[in-house]
């Protein structure tokens, strides 16, 4: 039952991925900015209808009131990436646009990178640490000083379940540079959406959205460990099992 959910998900998404992605690469055309991001985000709102319907996995999320308030209040948001869906699920939770920092690869998906081409987001090479750096400073303070929220996976890519990886402190040095907010995020999601695995289990996702830390006058490097330590103990209590 699993698999054949799992097969009808998937073509859910294909399936409302191209005309969404059509449309919104013929906007892109005569909108850009805040409108078109919402009009992205619209089309993620349906991939989370049918993974809520079609495989059975909800959200649980708490810490909303810790995201700051005000249009143009600057953050980083640091979260745990476990699968993809964290990446469709928090825009649909947040007030501001986000701008995601991710591997330039990821532009070749056919319409879904095409699509991600077209907003504003830090396209970085990970293949050279210093231009990826500079892009994420340059490129991220364009973007906050506009009311876009920058989103960071500072383990570069998807952990399995109960694992930990390397915490880079790129987002926190932007976010030091820039005297904006570090908000981190714990996310559960590999319990129901493995990191490699196509079938998709149901069940609860839980999402915790952590205090505010102010960046003013810290070392990145001290404020990343900060927010490591918080986000890795949150793991350990809402996916207790995971962490024998």
């Amino acid at each position: 039952m699993n698999w054949l959910r799992s097969v009808l998900h998937m073509g859910w998404m294909l399936l409302t991925v191209i005309p969404w992605g059509t449309a919104l690469l013929l906007l892109s055309l005569v909108v850009r900015g805040p409108r078109l991001w919402w009009f992205a985000v619209a089309w993620m709102r349906v991939v989370i209808w049918g993974t809520r319907v079609i495989l059975g996995i909800s959200t649980r999320v708490q810490g909303m009131e810790n995201l700051p308030d005000g249009r143009l209040s600057p953050a980083v948001l640091l979260v745990k990436h476990q699968s993809t869906l964290e990446t469709l699920l928090l825009p649909t939770l947040m007030p501001h646009p986000l701008a995601f920092v991710f591997k330039r690869e990821l532009l070749r998906i056919p319409f879904f990178g095409w699509s991600m081409a077209r907003l504003d987001m830090v396209h970085i090479d990970r293949a050279s640490r210093a231009q990826a750096l500079r892009a994420v400073t340059d490129q991220g303070r364009a973007l906050l000083a506009r009311g876009v929220w920058v989103i960071i996976f500072p383990e570069g890519t998807r952990m399995p379940r109960g694992e930990q990886g390397t915490y880079q402190s790129a987002g926190a040095r932007l976010a030091v540079d820039c005297g904006a907010l570090v908000i981190p995020i714990a996310v559960a999601s590999g319990r129901c959406w493995p990191r490699r695995g196509f079938i998709k289990y149901p069940g609860v996702v839980d999402i915790v959205i952590g205090p505010r830390m102010d960046s003013t006058g810290r070392d990145p490097k001290e404020l990343m460990r900060e927010a490591q330590a918080w986000i890795e103990a949150e793991m350990r209590r809402i996916d207790a099992p995971a962490y024998p």
